[in-house]
């Protein structure tokens, strides 16, 4: 029997945001305007409200929390741990755990592989908003394969709802009388031999017409946990033109690992960390992406995308996530060439640094 709590992606739409969190909302409206975002399906938070009725985990969560509320670090480090152990070792609902094997089999028959591997990333309810973002608050497993692997993603998903920092994170927002849910996506991997991220205007000048680029090699959790400085480019968004490239030494990247499941770090070739990552070609195609994302959705956004290792333009660009871009400065009058120079000068390079959840 289905529980009705998991959807493709394909099928939803901004409006989902409400019942699939942020992140999985957002990857269907990019699919429904045809922007390429790698197939997959979305566990609603009315999977993990269902896990915790049905495993009576809400009265564990109801006083670890309590505990939680004197906000001191201990107290809070305490709470996060018991409800991560008691989530750890509850089971799945039998109507959701039949659904996710329905849509992984689904998968693996549309990827043509028996095992597909997926990312398995959370999606809470109230991320990615206008008002605020949640990006990085909770976990993301790369590389998972198997029904039981990605069972035990979704889980630990969930239970990353509880860890010290969301809940002193929350605490810090007034939200602490809410009972945060949380929806998860899961997607096929991509294989990238480039990732990255791009803001559809200048993030630090607020200049519209400007496309901001990081990018590095391999998966994007050699930025994201700070082990790599990404090269940096800012690109115009009306004719092209490289107004900005810094190239820095790239010296590590994460790759999937041999086994097949998870990831590993390895260090960059000599040859390769000096190089620019992104050729002409695939500024080129980013700044296109960017403008159609920014057209659909009509204000700015931040892009997470990558390009497939092995494939080649335009089937190599994948988007990953997308989300409004927050707290951009209103654009300064525009200066004189001196004062510009002056104005570069002091401030150096932007370099906007955004956490992947």
């Amino acid at each position: 029997m289905s529980s009705g709590h998991i959807r493709p992606l394909k099928e939803l739409r901004r409006s989902d945001a409400a019942a699939f969190g942020g992140k999985s909302a957002n990857l269907g409206e990019l699919l429904s305007a045809g922007i390429p975002v790698p197939a997959g399906f979305a566990v609603s938070a009315g999977a993990f409200r269902d896990f915790v009725a049905a495993t009576g985990l809400d009265g564990a969560i109801e006083r670890a929390m309590a505990r939680a509320a004197s906000g001191t670090v201990e107290d809070g480090a305490a709470a996060s741990k018991a409800i991560g152990e008691a989530m750890r070792f509850a089971p799945l609902p039998e109507a959701v755990r039949n659904e996710l094997e329905e849509r992984y089999g689904e998968l693996a028959r549309e990827t043509g592989t028996p095992e597909p591997a997926v990312a398995v990333r959370s999606s809470a309810l109230g991320e990615d908003g206008e008002e605020a973002t949640f990006a990085g608050q909770q976990e993301s497993f790369l590389w998972v394969r198997g029904l039981e692997h990605v069972c035990d993603a979704v889980r630990d998903c969930w239970a990353s709802l509880y860890t010290p920092r969301a809940i002193s994170y929350r605490a810090a927002r007034g939200a602490g009388g809410e009972e945060p849910a949380m929806g998860v996506t899961v997607q096929t991997m991509v294989d990238a031999e480039v990732s990255g991220v791009l803001f559809t205007c200048n993030p630090v000048s607020g200049d519209p017409s400007m496309v901001a680029i990081e990018a590095s090699w391999g998966l994007g959790i050699a930025v994201v946990g700070g082990e790599t400085t990404p090269d940096d480019f800012l690109v115009s968004k009306v004719t092209g033109e490289v107004v900005r490239r810094t190239v820095n030494a790239k010296e590590v990247e994460y790759v999937p690992d041999a086994a097949g499941r998870g990831t590993v770090r390895v260090e960059v070739t000599d040859e390769r960390r000096t190089e620019a990552c992104l050729r002409e070609e695939h500024l080129t195609a980013l700044v296109d992406l960017a403008r159609r994302v920014e057209r659909h959705y009509g204000s700015h956004q931040d892009v997470e995308w990558a390009f497939a290792r092995g494939r080649r333009l335009p089937d190599a660009l994948a988007v990953l996530q997308a989300r409004p871009v927050t707290a951009v400065p209103e654009r300064a009058p525009k200066l004189s060439g001196s004062a510009l120079s002056l104005v570069l000068g002091t401030f150096g390079a932007p370099s906007p640094k955004d956490e992947r959840g």
